[in-house]
């Protein structure tokens, strides 16, 4: 694709497109019209034909019709065949080409194509393998990744060491978690101005080495020394190419392969020409001349082995002081590393010390920090009892003079209630002196109207019957006075016992009529709960007996 890369693709900017899909493009037109439907029932499969296609114009010749020419084939073979850990025989390529000579002047990518799927060109045992070798040739070649694997990176934040999947082209290194390319862990852009070099062993790792760009020092651990030195000349052969700004490494492989080639038939031509006169001329020349020359190249050669031998002998001697120098180096560096062992044990010793202390001194603050909490618990715990003892004492004083004042009233009413019991029994006496007075002039009166008892007896049981009725009614409230005195004498024993806390005595069941449970009445509930039961005693005229029965038991 002369033109194309020449006149299009020269022109545009490197990142800008895809030449994947530019090259996908280009294989869709040109496929339909071309490519035989034997080729994909055969080795290849389509997505390898379009591998194989774009590999082909990569190495194709700048000529059309495009054709690849026998060199850049065996080498486009010998990739495939080393992908595939397969040794490569030339052996079928040639008897393909001594069967066609129409091929040696170069093959065409259709009959490419064709013989490789036919397998032709190379002996496959699996196709999957086939594959895979193609896909991995097309990476490298055709994406420009100079080499991938697996290394041991040291992290820059935490510090530690992880294994990461590396890819590197002729700008960056790319690493990611493994090989399915999926997650992208960094990049490291080989800069102007970027180095690699080889790190001595530490920290237990062995073949190291570091990629050092203007921004930060990227440490890598390779499996082995052999998989080191091919990364480092790898990254090396990476930054060259970034210096010189190719793009390239196969381009360049290419190009380099192609002026070789050049070179050779060049020489080869003009050895074909000039032959015939040099050997007339060698005929011509006299054996004298010949032994003279004969002489002073063994004269160049002893001056020459000469030469090489004082360069020998002043090598070695430099070799020498090399080596004692190195040895005194050495020397020097072992007894730095024993002072420093010395210095280390010492120091650990030290540390060790310092470690107990603060141990020690951890313990004895753990003890106090103990203490501490404990004396802040029993200061509460005091602080608390204190303050429930004053709750207690304040409400117990409340209670008192609740229960003084209660007394007063009390004392109130039970004096009032002695004067209206002397009244009553003042009343009583009065009421039965005047009994007494109507029953003996009841009695004169009967004996006066004996003659007129026949003619009106019911003028004469009347009196008696309402005498009888109001002596049944002072007797009612004689009673009613007497419960209702010894109600407010047993109440009143009650309040001059002395007052303990309530959490020490045993409460007195209530009767669920009162309004408070459990709590002192005041002067006008008790009145009032005193006249609510007073009520239905006269509705009902009970017992006095019973009622003051009753009352002793609630005592």
């Amino acid at each position: 694709m002369p033109y194309l890369n020449k006149y299009i693709l020269a022109k545009a900017t490197e990142g800008t497109f895809s030449k994947e899909t530019f090259d996908e493009l280009c294989w869709t037109l040109t496929s339909k019209k071309n490519c035989k439907p034997s080729i994909q029932q055969g080795l290849c499969s389509h997505k390898d034909c379009f591998k194989l296609f774009c590999l082909f114009n990569l190495l194709s010749e700048d000529c059309y019709p495009l054709v690849i020419i026998q060199p850049e084939l065996e080498y486009l073979l010998k990739k495939i065949s080393s992908a595939m850990s397969v040794e490569w025989n030339g052996t079928s390529l040639e008897e393909l080409l001594s069967q066609n000579a129409a091929l040696q002047d170069g093959m065409s990518v259709w009959e490419f194509l064709e013989h490789l799927s036919a397998g032709q060109l190379l002996h496959v045992e699996s196709k999957e393998a086939f594959s895979l070798a193609v896909d991995d040739v097309f990476m490298e070649m055709y994406h420009n990744i100079i080499k991938k694997g697996y290394l041991l990176k040291k992290g820059h934040v935490r510090r530690n060491w992880q294994e990461r999947w590396f890819v590197l082209k002729p700008s960056s290194v790319i690493y990611y978690v493994n090989e399915d390319l999926k997650e992208k862990k960094g990049e490291i852009l080989l800069e102007e101005g970027s180095v690699v070099e080889n790190l001595p062993d530490k920290e237990g790792r062995r073949c190291l080495f570091c990629v050092k760009t203007p921004v930060r020092t990227y440490e890598m651990s390779a499996s082995n020394v052999k998989q080191r030195v091919d990364w480092v000349q790898a990254i090396q052969t990476a930054l060259r190419l970034r210096a010189e700004g190719k793009s390239s490494l196969h381009q360049e492989l290419k190009l380099s392969r192609r002026k070789q080639r050049e070179a050779f038939q060049r020489s080869h031509s003009n050895q074909s020409s000039h032959s015939e006169p040099i050997a007339a001329e060698a005929l011509q020349q006299s054996d004298p001349e010949q032994q003279g020359e004969t002489e002073s190249l063994e004269q160049h050669i002893e001056s020459i082995i000469q030469k090489q031998r004082e360069v020998e002998a002043k090598r070695k001697e430099e070799e020498k002081q090399e080596r004692e120098k190195q040895q005194a180096i050495q020397r020097d560096l072992e007894r730095q590393l024993e002072e420093a062992k010395e210095a280390k044990e010492k120091l650990t010793a030290t540390l060790t010390e310092m470690e107990k202390e603060v141990k020690q001194q951890k313990k004895r603050i753990h003890e106090l920090e103990l203490t501490q909490v404990k004396l802040e618990e029993a200061l509460n715990a005091q602080i608390h009892a204190r303050l429930e003892e004053d709750t207690i004492r304040h409400e117990l004083e409340r209670q008192l003079a609740e229960e003084q004042k209660k007394i007063a009233e009390l004392l109130l009413h039970q004096s009032q209630l002695e004067t209206l019991a002397v009244r009553s029994q003042e009343d009583c006496s009065t009421i039965s002196q005047q009994t007494e007075e109507s029953s003996q002039h009841n009695t004169e009166e009967v004996t006066v109207h004996e003659s007129t008892s026949t003619v009106t007896p019911a003028n004469i049981q009347q009196p008696e019957e309402s005498g009888q009725h109001n002596r049944e009614r002072e007797l009612l409230n004689q009673s009613t006075t007497t419960q209702m005195l010894k109600h407010w004498t047993i109440q009143l024993n009650r309040l001059m016992k002395p007052i303990t806390p309530g959490d020490k005595v045993e409460h007195l069941p209530v009767k669920p009529t009162c309004p408070r449970q459990g709590q002192a009445l005041t002067s006008t509930e008790f009145i009032s709960k005193v006249q609510t039961s007073i009520s239905p005693e006269k509705g009902n005229a009970p017992n006095p007996t019973a009622t003051q029965e009753e009352e002793e038991q609630g005592s």
